[in-house]
C-alpha cells in the first residue's frame, strides 16, 4: 500500500492496483470557504500534486460534501469522471449520479474486471 497526501484532507491510497482518492481539493490557494453561523477557513497553500499528473482514480472516499474545504470545486467537478463516489447516505443523496451512501459501520465492496481484483470498503 502506497499513501500519497496531497494537501489538506486529499490523500491519494494506492493499494492491490486500486487508485482512492479522499475528499478531493484542488483549487488554487486564497480562496474562501465559508460554513454558516460566520465560520470560514481561507485556504492557504495548493495541492503538492496537480489533479492531472495522478491519473486514473478508481473511486473517490468523500467524508462529506457540504464544505468546500473537503470538496472543492475542482474536486467536485471531477467527480462525474470516477466509476464510483463512496460518501454518506445523506452526501450520495445531494450528489446522486455516482455517488453511493454508507451508513455508519456500513460496507460496500469495490470490484473491478478482474474477479480477483476487490477491495472492501467500511465507513
Amino acid at each position: 500500500m502506497k499513501i500519497t497526501h496531497i494537501g489538506g484532507p486529499t490523500a491519494l491510497i494506492e493499494v492491490g492496483g486500486w487508485h482512492l482518492l479522499t475528499d478531493p481539493t484542488f483549487d488554487a490557494p486564497g480562496r474562501r470557504y465559508a460554513f454558516g453561523w460566520g465560520t470560514s477557513s481561507t485556504k492557504v497553500s495548493g495541492p503538492a500534486v496537480s489533479l492531472a499528473s495522478l491519473g486514473r482514480i478508481d473511486a473517490v472516499l468523500l467524508t462529506h460534501d457540504h464544505h468546500g474545504d473537503n470538496l472543492d470545486d475542482l474536486g467536485r467537478a471531477m467527480l462525474p469522471d470516477v466509476s464510483r463516489v463512496i460518501t454518506t447516505s445523506s452526501g450520495a443523496g445531494r450528489l446522486g449520479g455516482n455517488a453511493t451512501g454508507l451508513a455508519p459501520w456500513a460496507t460496500t465492496r469495490l470490484s473491478g474486471e478482474d474477479p480477483g481484483s476487490s477491495t472492501e470498503i467500511q465507513a
